[in-house]
Formats: structure tokens, C-alpha cells, sequence
């Protein structure tokens, strides 16, 4: 069993250091962002973990504490379904904080029940796009003054069947939880696309990423024969640890073996889809996001 993972779940190394560097994770409670966060603190980066649930985030710091000796994690309050929780996190990091060189936009809801954010906006793109685009914005000056810095979108391989609904964003008119997830998701391609081009010659790069299939969390909103057919073929799925690796590769590789709007899985530059790589689209989607958050980003 262990030979066909190898197979296809290449494990990715490197030795490369972030001594003196701090990075936010997001979602970084479990999972994915749990796993990147850890790797990077043990590499000698200040981490915060940027979660929802703060009990839990403080539940996960103490353990990459105790796993990693000498790690700098901490542990702060972030509701990305809430514009009011975002702005009150990135006053917290200008206070405390004099610089940042990594922002992971990790968090994720996925195939969930209809519902809303605090704003109105359907939750999935709320929170996977329209919540990660403002943290981005909100803390943009920051990462400018650390530069070089880098904006690290998790999106996913499924953002190949998703389409952008510009007369249906926050899906009104009707409502499928894949096709919301989707479109998120494609939104994370197209806004990396969009924003390498404003923040390239600022010293800022960004990079998608799809970290593979994994089991986590965020499949618990899938109906019980899935989560069930997902238990028996687990086999197929990637640990929490491996589907950080992208991410990771994106962080510390040098800046000169990426190229920053770029797509990255399975720890190299890949295809995004024909959609993913639309820059009428992706100036439309930023321009509406701004207007939708009220706020002006040239």
C-alpha cells in the first residue's frame, strides 16, 4: 500500500529556512493549514494561526508546540464570513506586528448547506473568495513593507468545472452546493491571475495552489453514503501532511523557480483551466469583489 501512495503521492522535501520570518495561515486549526503552519514554524518562521474557532486554534498551536521544539505559533481571531471580524484582525496585525512575508489564504467551506455570511453573500464565495480577497487588501501595505512577500491561494483542482455567475453571485436564484464551491474556487485562480499583475513590481508574488484530494474537515457536510465511500477508498486520499506540501513548495522555494499568477500542484507549475487563465474575467471579478466590499483597489 505504501509503495502505490509513492506512486501517486510523491513526497516533496526541502531543507530551506524562514528563521526571522512571520506568515499568517488561515483555517490553520486543523488540516491542511494545521499542517502548513506547522512545517513552517518548524522551519523557524513566527506563525499565526488566523482561525474561527479560537479554542480550537489555541488547541492547535499547543500541539505544534509541542511537536516542534522551540515553535512561534500564536493563535488569533479571524471569521472570514464577517467583514467586521477581518478589518478587527488586520488592526490586530498592524499593532503587533511590524512585518509579514507570507499570507496563506488557507481556510475553506465546502458543499455545505445553503446559508449566508454576516454581509449576505452566500457562504462559499464569501468566504473562500470574497473573505481572503479583503484579508489580501486589508493587509497588502504590510506585506509590501516586508517585501519580498508572498499571498499563497488555496484553490482546487475542481475550480476546472466552475464558472463565475456574475448575475448570481451570492446564488439567489437558486442554489447547488457544488456548483457555489466550484465557482469559489475558480475565483481563487482568477483573482492570484489579477493580483500578480498590481503587486509584481511591488515585491509581492502569489501563487495557486491545489492541494490534491484530502481528507479533511472540510468534507463534513457531504451526505453520509459519500462520507462513507470516502472512508473505504481513504487509500486514495492524501493525509492532511501531504496536501500542505503545494503550499509549502510555493512558500519557501526561490522566488526565481516560480512564477508568480501561477497555478501549482502536486509541488510544480501546472495548467489551470481554460476559464482559470480568462483575464477579461479575472478584471471583471475584481472589480465587482471591490464593489462589492465597498472598497477601492487599483
Amino acid at each position: 500500500m505504501q509503495t502505490i501512495r509513492s506512486l501517486f503521492f510523491p513526497k516533496w522535501t526541502s531543507d530551506a529556512r524562514l528563521d526571522g520570518k512571520t506568515a499568517i495561515v488561515t483555517g490553520a486549526n486543523t488540516g491542511i493549514g494545521k499542517e502548513t503552519a506547522k512545517d513552517l514554524a518548524r522551519r523557524g518562521a513566527r506563525v499565526i494561526l488566523a482561525c474561527r474557532n479560537t479554542g480550537r486554534g489555541e488547541q492547535a498551536a499547543q500541539d505544534i508546540m509541542r511537536e516542534v521544539s522551540g515553535a512561534k505559533v500564536i493563535t488569533k481571531h479571524l471569521d472570514l464570513a464577517d467583514t467586521k471580524s477581518i478589518c478587527e484582525f488586520a488592526e490586530n496585525i498592524y499593532n503587533t506586528e511590524r512585518s509579514l512575508h507570507y499570507l496563506i489564504n488557507n481556510a475553506g467551506v465546502a458543499i455545505c448547506p445553503y446559508s449566508t455570511t454576516v454581509d449576505g453573500y452566500e457562504m462559499q464565495f464569501g468566504v473562500n473568495h470574497l473573505g481572503h480577497f479583503f484579508l489580501t487588501f486589508l493587509l497588502l501595505d504590510l506585506l509590501k513593507h516586508s517585501a519580498p512577500s508572498r499571498v499563497i491561494n488555496v484553490s482546487s483542482l475542481t475550480h476546472a468545472m466552475g464558472k463565475i455567475q456574475f448575475d448570481d453571485l451570492s446564488s439567489q436564484k437558486g442554489y447547488h452546493p457544488v456548483k457555489a464551491y466550484v465557482q469559489s474556487k475558480l475565483a481563487n485562480v482568477l483573482f492570484t491571475r489579477e493580483l500578480a499583475k498590481r503587486t509584481e513590481a511591488l515585491g509581492v508574488t502569489t501563487y495557486a495552489v491545489d492541494p490534491g484530494t484530502v481528507s479533511t474537515d472540510v468534507m463534513k457536510h457531504l451526505k453520509r453514503p459519500f462520507q462513507e465511500a470516502v472512508r473505504a477508498f481513504s487509500f486514495m486520499f492524501r493525509t492532511p501532511a501531504e496536501g500542505a506540501y503545494t503550499s509549502i513548495y510555493c512558500t519557501v522555494m526561490p522566488e526565481n523557480q516560480l512564477v508568480t499568477g501561477g497555478y501549482y500542484r502536486n509541488c510544480a507549475k501546472a495548467e489551470s483551466s481554460r476559464a482559470g487563465q480568462d483575464d477579461g474575467t479575472a478584471l471583471k471579478l475584481w472589480a465587482v469583489s471591490c464593489h462589492l466590499l465597498g472598497i477601492r483597489w487599483r
